[in-house]
């Protein structure tokens, strides 16, 4: 159980918000029994909400402006076996008696039960407030927030147990458009959510994966600083190709120029518009009308979801014949970059590792945390076109120390989060994948198993019990079901694969003497594949220089780095890790655009 540190029988209000953050009552071991009596001030947003009738006594509640008889005051106190028999008794004389002015059912108080979240934890308190407080309809649709004061007490909710605040004043109500709002109905998959990014931290799961998401970040800081390493902010936008193959994303002003002049754009709104955007963006408004028909879900969400697919359509349509148009006139010209912003071609950057050696050599350890941007159109579940990337250097280290700091981390990683977030653990293991928190406990328990990559090769070569999509030859890079196999079915753990050939690792690593392999690994986790990798970089100016030549790269774009080989080289070694599949095997999570609060993928920018 998550729990606050140094509890007491006092609460404390958080510094900024003059507000009580929930995980500070129901985080503590006690889920804030020995609170009791306190009074506090409480924001977050309504997860579910229940009316019921206030509980009155016995006694009739009439209007005040009608006048009652003796025998009605009578009757008004017996049971209701000796009320019916006076009413035979004196009440059938066939004399007609005014009847009070109420009804009781309608003019009853009502009481709302609320679980209020402010995200600070998985849990709910329960608020009760009253209808002499506030209008009842207005704080209980779901995702309504609110401010509140009142006193924790123990729950007034038959066969409930525990703590809930009765509010004595809101002081803040943040109301809700009913037929607008995606994330009305409970038990919505994360698949539906998707479109509206900008309200998916809403969803219990999804709030639950950025609070262990936040946790690895700390984690990580932690860990590197813990050992001496010093974080360094390393650059979006550069002019080299760090892996020297990747498919980048150009920057440049030019083209803006070009659109503006030429008017591809038939829609009108400023914005440049793609084809394939918009096709994705069709077959995402398709699977949203599915659901909503499915789920059988308001008219005017279906027609709204409806009118906005039938534009889309429409668009494409303009789309293609503008395409078509721009075949027939299109003139290719060569494009003067001098003109450009920087003077020369410039993209979003697939690795800072680069950079990161640079500092490496005046600094010895080194490490950075940032996005990273890869122009890879593929749409399955493990890719983005933006993410997040742990990337470190250590000078005077090789292949054997750096594998050893991997997976030292790894396990500090898994370790800070069974022990940090225990309870969004549970909730990820209860709704994701069942065998989240033990893959957890045994990378932190076992030992990393090593081979080589010929290693690797010799043993896939002799299975039998499976048929690989990819054949398993000698120099090939290691399918996914490769890896996937020696993890999970062949040591059942850990594995780092090291030593590859030279044809399948970056022009940077370093030879190995045998001339065939360089010096990279591979860490192979069971149920989430290859979380990391790294090597020993190449720091001999010959071979580095050898090295790009063989891969055709421009050498002029490249000097600045040879210059680390130049002046004062050094034996250095580091890796990187996948932030967002690091986020997917500590949740068990499926899709990567469920691990990372905007996604940015191929044919998806939705803010």
């Amino acid at each position: 159980m998550e729990t606050v540190s140094g509890e007491n029988s006092h609460v404390g209000f958080s510094k900024y918000s003059k507000r009580v953050v929930l995980r500070t009552i129901l985080g503590r071991g006690d889920r804030g029994v020995r609170l009791i009596g306190q009074r506090v001030v409480i924001g977050g947003w309504v997860k579910s909400s229940k009316e019921q009738q206030k509980n009155l006594p016995e006694e009739v509640v009439v209007s005040p402006t009608v006048n009652l008889g003796f025998s009605e005051v009578m009757q008004s106190r017996m049971s209701p076996c000796f009320r019916n028999i006076i009413r035979l008794l004196i009440g059938g004389n066939g004399h007609p008696r005014e009847k009070p002015d109420f009804s009781p059912a309608k003019n009853l108080p009502v009481v709302a039960y609320l679980l209020v979240n402010d995200g600070s934890c998985v849990s709910s308190l329960k608020v009760m407030v009253d209808s002499s407080v506030a209008p009842i309809s207005q704080v209980t649709p779901t995702g309504t927030s609110i401010l509140a004061e009142g006193v924790l007490r123990k729950t007034s909710m038959p066969g409930k147990s525990g703590i809930e605040l009765k509010v004595e004043k809101i002081l803040h109500i943040g109301t809700v458009g009913l037929v607008e709002y995606p994330l009305a109905k409970s038990g919505l998959p994360l698949e539906s959510i998707r479109s509206y990014p900008h309200l998916h931290p809403r969803k219990t799961m999804v709030a639950s994966v950025a609070r262990i998401r936040n946790a690895l970040a700390y984690a990580t800081h932690t860990f590197f600083q813990s050992h001496g390493f010093l974080y360094v902010n390393t650059p979006v936008i550069t002019s080299t190709d760090s892996e020297g193959c990747s498919e980048m994303f150009q920057v440049t002003t030019l083209f803006s120029k070009a659109e503006k002049r030429d008017d591809p754009n038939p829609v009108g709104d400023g914005r440049a518009v793609n084809l394939e955007v918009v096709k994705a963006a069709i077959k995402e408004k398709s699977a949203k009308v599915q659901e909503l028909e499915r789920t059988d879900s308001n008219k005017e969400a279906l027609a709204a979801a409806l009118k906005d697919l039938d534009k889309a359509n429409k668009l494409a349509i303009q789309l293609e014949a503008q395409e078509k148009l721009n075949a027939r006139t299109l003139k290719v010209e060569k494009v003067d970059f001098s003109k450009d912003f920087f003077s020369h071609q410039a993209y979003l950057t697939v690795s800072s590792q680069l950079h990161l050696e640079s500092y490496a050599s005046a600094l010895s350890s080194v490490y950075t945390f940032g996005p990273i941007f890869r122009a890879d159109k593929s749409q399955s579940s493990r890719h983005l076109a933006e993410l997040w990337l742990v990337e470190l250097e250590l000078a005077f280290a090789e292949l054997e120390d750096v594998m050893n700091c991997a997976e030292d981390y790894l396990k500090f990683l898994c370790q800070w989060i069974l022990e940090q977030r225990p309870d969004d653990l549970k909730l990820a293991s209860k709704h994701m994948d069942k065998t989240t928190i033990d893959r957890l406990q045994s990378v932190v328990s076992t030992s990393f198993e090593r081979i080589t990559y010929t290693q690797a090769v010799e043993l896939l070569m002799k299975v039998t019990d499976k048929t690989f999509k990819t054949e398993i030859k000698w120099g090939i890079k290691l399918a996914e079901e490769h890896e996937s196999y020696l993890a999970d079915e062949v040591y059942k753990r850990p594995v780092i694969v090291y030593n590859y050939p030279k044809e399948v690792k970056p022009f940077y690593v370093r030879l190995n003497d045998d001339g065939k392999t360089v010096s990279a690994f591979d860490i192979v986790i069971p149920k989430a594949g290859t979380l990391i990798r790294g090597s020993q970089r190449e720091e001999r100016l010959d071979m580095i220089n050898q090295r790009i030549l063989e891969f055709g790269l421009a050498r002029e774009q490249y000097e600045w780095y040879l210059d680390i080989r130049r002046h004062g080289s050094v034996k250095h070694s580091g890796f990187s890790l996948g932030f967002e599949h690091m986020v997917m095997f500590a949740t068990g999570i499926d899709n990567i655009t469920d691990a990372i609060p905007f996604p940015r993928s191929f044919g998806r920018l939705t803010c």
